[in-house]
């Protein structure tokens, strides 16, 4: 039966629990072991949240529960199935995704990232997605090379 005729108040929830797909980046989905295992326990985790929530006898709460964890579900799952896991690097003369690099700015500023996958990146933390513009800049420079990104200047100082 179409939503059209039921009570109102499914036609609102059904409209809430209709979420648009999170975004799926069209750059291969590199990622480190550990990203690996981390998209894995973030699919565990949607799941189960998909679980707990089907379980609610409301008819109307359920829908508004369901909806992000499947949401989240379809894209941890393709996330998952898509994973091409690259080793650590086993050479430090170049950056190379998997890396550590410590850079330093015209600014004064030092700041040392790991170049990993794009849902495993997290630039508070110390990581960054091997598509931003910093990491592409970096990515086969050595140790002493500047590279300009957004009009500012960074040297390599290390590289581990």
């Amino acid at each position: 039966m179409s939503v059209a005729f039921t009570k109102e108040e499914s036609a609102e929830t059904a409209s809430e629990t209709l979420l648009p797909d999170r975004p799926i980046s069209p750059h291969p989905n590199l990622v480190t072991e550990a990203g690996l295992r981390a998209l894995e326990l973030q699919l565990r985790e949607a799941r189960e949240a998909y679980e707990t929530a089907s379980t609610i006898d409301d008819v109307n709460e359920r829908r508004r529960q369901v909806g992000g964890p499947l949401r989240d579900v379809r894209y941890f799952s393709e996330r998952v199935r898509t994973a091409q896991v690259v080793p650590d690097p086993v050479s430090f003369e170049t950056v190379a995704f998997g890396s550590t690099v410590t850079f330093s700015r015209e600014d004064g500023r030092v700041q040392t990232y790991r170049i990993v996958g794009e849902d495993e990146a997290d630039p508070k933390t110390g990581s960054i997605s091997y598509v931003s513009p910093v990491a592409r800049a970096l990515t086969g420079k050595a140790v002493g090379d500047v590279v300009t990104v957004a009009g500012q200047e960074l040297e390599i100082t290390a590289i581990a």
